[in-house]
């Protein structure tokens, strides 16, 4: 297959609902996944989607050239009392990304996580944290090559950070 890619550029009001399809897809549960409108609506990962486009939500959306989306990255800063699993700090957005099935190995993950990076250095942020379980290797080895570290566990899933300078 050629490369049909790829245009990454906001996402738009109208396209909330693929970003709730692709926040469900980013949830890594291996077995017995519960369904989207389920699991989006538990306390713990409702917070990541309730009252999206307030200051500090970025998302991005990556479509073909026939305009379909294929996936997402996106980020919002969580305060301490409010905090998400990838929670470093108040000044660091936690960011998610997933990609749709049979598009990934494409690096189609990679240009979102690029553009959400330039962004966030853009944005004025120190960094960016994300919340990984270890079993997703596939994942853990594209944060590791774009720099992330590991800096703490929550649960059973490590926290990592992306450390931005300006001369990156």
């Amino acid at each position: 297959m050629g490369r049909s890619i790829l245009n990454i550029r906001n996402l738009k009001e109208n396209e909330f609902s693929f970003l709730l399809d692709m926040m469900y897809e980013s949830i890594f549960i291996p077995k017995n996944k519960p369904p989207k409108e389920e699991l989006l609506n538990f306390p713990h990962i409702k917070k990541y989607h309730e009252g999206w486009g307030r200051i500090g939500d970025r998302a991005f959306i990556a479509l073909t050239n026939e305009n379909e989306p294929i996936g997402a990255a996106w980020y919002r800063l969580f305060k301490r009392d409010q905090k998400g699993y990838g929670y470093v700090n108040d000044f660091t957005p936690e960011l998610g990304i997933a990609v749709k099935d049979g598009q990934r190995g494409k690096g189609i993950g990679t240009l979102l996580m690029k553009k959400l990076m330039e962004q966030a250095l853009k944005d004025g942020y120190p960094a960016l944290s994300l919340s990984v379980d270890p079993n997703n290797i596939e994942a853990v080895q594209l944060y590791k090559k774009l720099g992330f570290k590991q800096c703490c566990l929550s649960g059973t899933s490590w926290t990592m950070v992306y450390t931005i300078s300006s001369n990156s």
